[in-house]
């Protein structure tokens, strides 16, 4: 079964790929500059986590979806052994971002199907803008994150899958 082998590596590429594009986006320094996103590495965390949850909703396929989240996940225990974590703290770590993924994709999807656009701002204030008094950066971040909701809709499933995803310029979306 030379070819079975061979379509698992291309999926597993593909869901790498969608998972790079993901996080190249969340890191473009617009967020930390214009928006105001903490540039730590909870900032970091935060817009990642942002951007997957969208994404994965956009996918709707649980498969897929698990091969993404468990790139997200393969990705934060590297990171954490990088920066020096422990072999016995890094289990602890990874429950308390797990606790923290399923939090805010909870609040953000219910926001996303609220009728009140505020409870968006809301939530993410609460989750990236911790402390903040100033609403300007996750009004701003919550137009950004309806018009990227939009341009994912727009787009085709297997582009998706393969790898390939278009988000929207963070540098105009916010302004409007």
């Amino acid at each position: 079964m030379i070819l079975g082998s061979f379509l698992k590596v291309s999926h597993r590429d593909s869901i790498r790929d969608l998972y790079g594009m993901i996080v190249a986006q969340a890191r473009l320094p617009t967020f930390y500059e214009a928006y105001g996103v903490p540039d730590t590495v909870e900032g970091r965390f935060d817009l990642i986590v942002l951007h997957l949850v969208l994404v994965l909703a956009r996918l709707n396929d649980a498969e897929q979806g698990q091969r993404l989240f468990d790139a997200f996940c393969r990705d934060l225990d590297a990171n954490l052994r990088e920066m020096g974590v422990g072999d016995l703290a890094v289990p602890k770590r990874m429950h308390r971002f797990g606790e923290a993924f399923y939090g805010r994709q909870a609040a953000y999807t219910a926001a996303f199907a609220a009728p009140d656009p505020r409870i968006l701002v809301n939530a993410l204030a609460r989750n990236i803008f911790p402390g903040s008094a100033d609403d300007a950066g996750p009004v701003r971040l919550a137009r950004y994150a309806r018009a990227l909701l939009r341009e994912l809709e727009a787009q085709d499933t297997a582009a998706l899958l393969s790898g390939k995803v278009e988000f929207p310029e963070p540098e105009t979306v916010g302004t409007l």
